[in-house]
Formats: structure tokens, C-alpha cells, sequence
């Protein structure tokens, strides 16, 4: 049996700060893994200062598909637009936008997409959207609302990111100053709530491909700010005291053999 992953997301980069490593490990061990982005990101800032140009600002929408196209290359992944239009931060969203347009016109592609693809593994956003984008909320109802209305017997499992927690953040910040290094986290956790969102039931190991991780990260340039602290502390350290990627499994659409205890493997029961 061919083993399939769908991982859905907002934006150009998501794919690549939230659950990269898992997606390289199963890329690398031969599932079919594709990533679903649901807009092109026009409506982002340039987040890295050394390109945050005129040129750069004009041109932003061809560059994010650039950068994406790199990005999956780089994770060894599959990866495919929905075609919505980015809905930016602005309040209320712009008219015709992802987070504006009827849910069910929302939904109609990816809904495709996964009667085509056939997942029997889904990941995307909890209903906070991981933090309050318009996008990544849509996103998040766009794809239960598709998992639901599925109706070949796939997807079967349908998980939500518990990635870069409270949990997190913590266990680097006190690792690093444990191993006498200075810790950048600290503001990061002022500014997190006081308890995680989710609750961990799977824990996919992957420190293999923490380096892949970061690359494809990298490869996102206009997102990612070579200062932000995710890329200060100790790969070494991280391997060692956060050897996995955290999700939360949502539901079922199928006879699934209940775990023991935490997973640690996305396809458990299917198999």
C-alpha cells in the first residue's frame, strides 16, 4: 500500500516552520508526501530586512512561488497551490479573499484535491489556527470541513500541529542555559500563553532532518529574518532534548486501532 500524507496550510513557509522535519522523514522514507498551500502569501510582508526593497515588494507574489518551489525541493516533497487569494491581516478581509469568500467555495478545491490524492493522513491547524491569521483559521475549517465530506474511505486521520509550543520554547530556553549558553527564548515565552493549546497524543521523532528543516526555513527568504532566535540556539541541544515534532490527532474516519500511549508514527493503525 502507498502511503500518503496531505498537509494543508495557509501560506508559502508554513509548510517549512511547522512540521518540516516530519514531512523530510517521510518524504525520505518513500511516503507519498504532498502539502497543499491554500494561498500564495500576496498579501505578506518582507520579513527579512536585507530584502525588504521596493524591487522585492513589486515582485512579492513570483517570488514566494519561487521560494515555495525551492523549499519542497528541498524537503524532497510534493507541493500544489489551491489558488486562493491571501487574505493579509487586515480587518475586515479584503472582498474575494480566502477568509471572505463562502466556506463551502473554500472548501470545494481542497475537497478535490483529497478525492484525487486519496490522504490517509491529514495535518493541518487546530481551530486557533496555530495564531489568529484569518488564513490559517480558514485553513483550518476548509480542511475538517474536506475531511468530513470525503467520501472514499480516505483520509482516515486527521491531525492538528502541537509544534513549536510553550513546551517547547521552554525546554530549549532552559536546555541552552543549562549547557551555559546564552538563551534567546526568553521573550519569546513572555509573550506565549501560559499553558499549551493541545494536547500531545502523537510524537514523531525526526532529529535527522532538523538540517532539512532549517534549509527549506532558509529557503523562504523573504519570510524568514536570518536574526529571529528559532535559528540561535544549539541544533545539537535540540536534538537532544526535542528529538520529535508534537500533533494532536482530531478524528478518525475509520477503523482505527487505538493507541497505547503516544504515537510515534502519524500512520499507526494504518499499516
Amino acid at each position: 500500500m502507498t502511503l500518503r500524507l496531505l498537509a494543508v496550510h495557509a501560506h508559502p513557509d508554513d509548510e517549512s516552520s511547522k512540521g518540516a522535519a516530519t514531512l523530510a522523514r517521510y518524504a525520505a522514507e518513500g511516503v507519498d508526501v504532498l502539502v497543499a498551500t491554500c494561498t500564495g502569501g500576496e498579501r505578506g510582508d518582507v520579513l527579512n530586512p536585507t530584502l525588504d526593497r521596493e524591487d522585492v515588494r513589486r515582485d512579492l507574489p513570483a517570488i514566494r512561488r519561487r521560494e515555495m518551489a525551492d523549499a519542497a525541493r528541498i524537503l524532497g516533497i510534493r507541493q500544489t497551490f489551491l489558488g486562493h487569494v491571501d487574505s493579509g491581516l487586515a480587518t475586515p478581509s479584503p472582498a474575494g479573499s480566502f477568509a471572505e469568500i463562502p466556506l463551502a467555495e473554500a472548501t470545494k478545491p481542497l475537497l478535490e484535491l483529497m478525492r484525487e490524492f486519496r490522504p490517509q493522513v491529514v495535518v493541518t491547524y487546530d481551530e486557533t489556527g496555530g495564531y489568529p491569521h484569518p488564513d490559517h483559521i480558514r485553513t483550518h475549517e476548509v480542511t475538517t470541513a474536506a475531511f468530513d465530506e470525503s467520501d472514499d474511505d480516505s483520509p482516515r486521520k486527521l491531525y492538528y500541529l502541537a509544534t513549536l509550543s510553550r513546551s517547547w520554547f521552554a525546554a530549549m530556553h532552559e536546555a541552552t542555559i543549562a549547557a551555559g549558553e546564552e538563551s534567546l527564548m526568553g521573550p519569546v515565552l513572555d509573550e506565549l500563553p501560559p499553558t499549551d493549546v493541545l494536547t500531545v497524543t502523537a510524537r514523531v521523532r525526526c532529529e535527522e532532518h532538523f538540517a532539512t528543516r532549517d534549509a527549506a526555513l532558509r529557503a523562504h527568504a523573504t519570510q524568514m529574518d536570518p536574526g529571529h532566535p528559532f535559528f540561535a540556539h544549539s541544533r545539537e541541544i535540540e536534538r537532544k532534548t526535542w528529538p520529535w515534532e508534537d500533533y494532536h490527532l482530531a478524528r478518525t474516519n475509520g477503523s482505527i486501532a487505538p493507541a497505547a500511549g503516544l504515537e510515534d508514527d502519524l500512520f499507526a493503525g494504518l499499516r
